[in-house]
């Protein structure tokens, strides 16, 4: 399996900058930047724990659940076609207004800058689920209390590791482009602006600092946390359980439950036996979102190049059992 950094279009053959001082944050995490995490964990989730008890008890209005909806699929869609599909893994070629309005919807979703969120995941597609994984649920065995272990580790405790990936190493495509490196460098400007949009919207479509601030419980906290314990299911679930059809070199596999939340990732299988894939869901009903929007990209001209599975890779990928299910679903 080719792991080596796709090669974005267009990309500048320059870096403008030292290398050294490229990206936001360096190779290594120091404790202010481990205490701001922790800090973007935890609030978020306490508004998500917080969210069941007022919906049942004071209800969501239309407009907070509005918002709340359109800022999670717009940045789930700009990490999952975005910083996955297309930064990491070059499964289509972009426009640049596309590319860099794909840089700036993932970096909405508050999960990191754009070129270390690339390093870490091309590192983790080089050494997937073996020793060098930044975030195998495997870690450190295969018992249950192992695995308990492991799960906790993918899914959060990975990235408080002081150890970074080195962006120059596994990201240079990225590094190099100027306007992709000031992007991943403004992280902080996007995640404000992330969050300052439900509460801006909501103030003022009601006149009312009452309005802005749930809103923002709504459409900034509950959000963020939500999107972010769905897209760490997939370093975490879909690494430990779930079927696998599809031949691949780890334990990745296919999630039904999380398809339509995680905008197509959770059919994880099929995406770590053919990396560069734009479909990730690729057998009758598993929905996949993320490719249907790449596909109106491709229709409209801002995408090309897309690298559509064929029925033939497809097949070739199919294990023994995920063959018979092929066909009993076919047949079905």
């Amino acid at each position: 399996m080719n792991t080596s950094p796709p090669v974005l279009d267009d990309a500048p053959k320059r870096a403008g900058t030292p290398l050294e001082s490229a990206t936001l944050g360096d190779d290594k995490k120091g404790s202010a930047e481990q205490i701001a995490l922790l800090m973007f964990i935890v609030v978020p989730f306490v508004a998500l724990v917080a969210a069941v008890p007022l919906a049942w008890g004071w209800g969501v209005s239309w407009l907070d659940l509005g918002l709340m909806v359109f800022m999670y699929f717009l940045g789930c869609h700009g990490i999952t076609i975005g910083f996955h599909r297309y930064f990491t893994h070059g499964a289509f070629k972009a426009k640049r207004p596309l590319r860099i309005a794909l840089a700036v919807a993932g970096s909405m979703a508050v999960e990191g800058p754009l070129v270390r969120w690339v390093a870490d995941h091309r590192k983790h597609h080089k050494f997937s689920d073996a020793e060098g994984d930044p975030h195998s649920p495997w870690r450190f065995g295969e018992t249950l209390p192992a695995l308990v272990k492991g799960m906790w580790w993918a899914h959060i405790g990975w990235m408080f590791n002081e150890e970074q990936t080195p962006q120059q190493k596994y990201a240079p495509d990225l590094v190099k482009d100027p306007a992709l490196r000031r992007i991943s460098r403004q992280f902080v400007l996007w995640t404000t602006i992330s969050l300052g949009i439900p509460p801006l919207v909501g103030g003022l479509a009601t006149w009312s600092w009452q309005g802005a601030l749930t809103a923002f419980f709504w459409g900034s906290l509950v959000r963020v946390a939500l999107l972010h314990h769905v897209t760490w299911s997939i370093n975490s679930i879909c690494h430990a359980v779930g079927k696998r059809p599809f031949k691949s070199r780890d334990k990745s596999g296919n999630v039904w439950w999380l398809a339509i939340l995680s905008c197509g990732e959770s059919w994880h299988n099929l995406h770590h036996a053919d990396p560069t894939a734009a479909r990730h869901g690729v057998m009758p009903g598993q929905l996949d979102s993320s490719a249907r929007i790449i596909r109106w990209f491709e229709k409209l001209g801002w995408a090309y190049d897309v690298r559509w599975p064929s029925a033939e890779r497809i097949a070739g990928r199919l294990q023994n059992e995920g063959r018979r299910q092929a066909e009993d679903a076919q047949a079905a």
